[in-house]
């Protein structure tokens, strides 16, 4: 392997000698080769005694909750190229791991996702927009892992109370049904499942479920627990030795780059199963980088994963703009590719799942980290992160002070690296826009006579990788269309005769599940409507609202008419409303407010400034009652600009 290298590498530089003198090739690079140990700290990277912890992957989420929602409604090619700078190898961020939400009909963050069983009789695998977006990371990365994870869960489990345990073989073959569906209808094979994000666990249930798995032939599937903190279950695991056989993979959120005794003394692979969800400026870009970092550097954590995947749903829904890149317009067909995209490149296309770290990691003199990476075949890649404390806080938890400053940092390579004749340089440089620079490749480094050292000089706020490998690449396309507000007239029939996906474009669903119906028995304007399915109230994972809402249109309307064809199909007891300027949503969206019109199958009808119904501007009877379609207009009149965010424009509803 070594005389590969040596003579691709002398190959390499006769080629770049021989054309440097027309060409402006890639960009000097700020490093100083010596054979001698430059001022500043020495850092010596060696396999001679072993290596250290298997490298798992660095991958993000798409869900917790319906955070992929908007981008299923771009037109081509934007969409495709948007999958590319997340999936495609060696083009972007060239993801290693997918891990989405297993929908479970509840409100879980910025809307809510639908389960592929609303009620125990049905089965649907074709449900949302999860099964696609898996099989779309799959065509361009076929090696991806796939993670599946419940937030919620639909309300028949837990017969009667807020709890998915009740019955646990009852919730391990919903769980187990997702899984094969996934396979059976997709083709997917899904390679992790989870427990319940960030909430309680059950022993007997974990125990359950990897029986069940078992049963079904799904072996090679494993468990990773208990997507929460670290404890208890790591003193759970030490204490139970089924358990501990069960649990492949220990996973704790936003770990702050540390993990626990108890943790390392179950000898499990730990992660860091949900992490970031910061802004993704520059300062999420300077999280991200030393996170990737430090997780391992600090805390022996083999994979990181970003939430979330892509900012894919309305802004000012809760953690907006929180995703490695950004595509929340599909009616304009604008993205951006975020920093963090090019910062996840300086690790993820120069490693893979499989690859080992090095035992010489660790922290610089003067500020910042850099961990090594094998395949144990000859190739090695360093990346060094410089990030400091005012540029890379992290939405959670709180950042310690430290501080970093300007250095001079010498490797050193010895054992099987020590005749490694060349490294590609690729360098990312955060802060003042006048400076930055994002994922640039530079001059190789030529590593013949140098006895296997060079020396970085090192500022705030960097990262470096540098790597035997040579094929790293900066994708790009055509700039998209420029940004443009939703439109200002808006409609939609819902006539749809074999809808690609379930959900109706653009609609953003905050409680409830809003579906493609077709009714058969109407031969008018009303066979294809949109209609809110669920008749129970989901196991919750976040406090969803009394009443089901989805919501749709520009934040930033405030004199608007809205008009939509309803259908209440609950005598007596059933209501439907439109709304305009509601405030928020998500997460959040049990105490919205804005201006709901009601009307219900009692003969009343309700002008209220919240969606709880207790701000009542007006009240009365009106001549309505169920199965029945009317029409209803709401116009809202305001004097200047107030930011709201309206439902639809125009539509037909029906509503149980």
């Amino acid at each position: 392997m070594a005389e590969r290298l040596l003579q691709a590498s002398q190959q390499r530089r006769m080629k770049a000698m021989t054309s440097a003198a027309g060409s402006a090739g890639p960009a000097t690079v700020p490093l100083l080769l010596c054979a001698l140990l430059a001022p500043g700290g020495a850092y010596v990277l060696d396999d001679s005694d072993g290596l250290g912890r298997e490298f798992d992957g660095i991958g993000a989420v798409s869900g917790g909750g319906a955070t992929s929602r908007l981008l299923v409604n771009y037109p081509e090619p934007y969409r495709s190229q948007i999958l590319d700078y997340l999936f495609k190898p060696n083009f972007g961020a060239s993801l290693h791991i997918l891990k989405v939400e297993i929908g479970g009909d509840g409100q879980t963050t910025d809307g809510t996702e639908p389960s592929h069983m609303h009620y125990m009789l049905d089965e649907n695998y074709f449900r949302g927009y999860e099964w696609w977006l898996m099989k779309e990371a799959k065509k361009r990365n076929p090696n991806i892992t796939l993670m599946g994870l419940p937030w919620s869960f639909p309300g028949w489990l837990g017969k009667g109370f807020n709890w998915p345990y009740v019955n646990r073989q009852l919730t391990a073959y919903y769980v187990v049904t997702w899984i094969v569906g996934a396979k059976h209808h997709h083709d997917l094979d899904i390679d992790y499942i989870g427990i319940w994000n960030e909430r309680s666990f059950d022993i007997s249930y974990i125990k359950v479920l990897r029986r069940m798995l078992n049963y079904q032939g799904l072996q090679r599937v494993k468990i990773i627990a208990s997507d929460n903190l670290w404890e208890p279950i790591s003193a759970s695991m030490l204490l139970d030795s089924e358990l501990l056989r069960t649990i492949d993979v220990i996973g704790a959120h936003y770990p702050g780059t540390h993990t626990v005794k108890n943790a390392k003394l179950t000898k499990k692979k730990l992660w860091s199963s949900e992490d970031f969800s910061t802004l993704n400026n520059e300062v999420g870009a300077g999280c991200w980088g030393r996170i990737l970092n430090q997780n391992y550097v600090n805390g022996d954590m083999t994979s990181t994963i970003a939430w979330d995947l892509v900012a894919s749903y309305y802004e000012q829904l809760p953690y907006g703009r929180s995703g490695l890149m950004t595509a929340q317009e599909p009616w304009s067909g604008h993205y951006a590719v975020e920093p963090p995209i090019w910062v996840t490149a300086h690790t993820t296309q120069f490693t893979q799942p499989g690859w080992y770290y090095l035992k010489t990691v660790g922290h610089l003199e003067k500020g910042g980290s850099y961990v090594a990476l094998t395949d144990g075949l000859g190739n090695l890649t360093i990346i060094v992160e410089t990030m400091s404390h005012k540029h890379s806080k992290c939405i959670r938890p709180p950042l310690p002070y430290f501080t970093v400053s300007h250095q001079l940092a010498t490797f050193v390579l010895r054992g099987s690296f020590s005749e490694i004749p060349e490294l590609q340089v690729w360098h990312t440089k955060l802060g003042k826009s006048s400076d930055r620079l994002l994922f640039k490749q530079l001059d190789s480094l030529w590593l013949l006579n140098s006895n296997g050292s060079f020396t970085l000089e090192l500022q705030e706020d960097e990262l470096f990788t540098l790597t035997t490998l040579t094929t790293g690449s900066k994708g790009s396309y055509p700039q998209p269309p420029k940004s443009q507000p939703f439109p200002s007239v808006y409609k939609d029939d819902f006539d749809v005769d074999y809808p690609f996906f379930s959900e109706a474009p653009n609609f953003a669903d905050q409680t409830g599940v809003f579906e493609y119906f077709a009714n058969i028995e109407d031969p008018g304007e009303h066979r294809y409507t949109l209609r809110q399915v669920l008749n129970q109230r989901p196991i919750t994972w976040a406090a969803d609202a009394s009443n089901t809402i989805s919501v749709i249109g520009d934040y930033k309307w405030s004199n608007i008419t809205i008009q939509c064809d309803v259908y209440i199909e609950t005598p007596y007891t059933g209501g439907v409303f439109i709304a305009g300027r509601v405030n928020k949503g998500g997460i959040f969206i049990r105490s919205a407010r804005g201006i709901f019109f009601w009307i219900f199958a009692n003969g009343t009808y309700r002008v209220t400034g919240d969606l709880a119904g207790w701000m009542l501007y007006a009240f009365g009877q009106v001549e309505v009652m169920a199965q029945q379609w009317y029409t209803l207009t709401l116009t809202v009149k305001v004097a200047g600009r107030r930011k709201k965010m309206p439902c639809s424009q125009c539509c037909k509803w029906v509503q149980r």
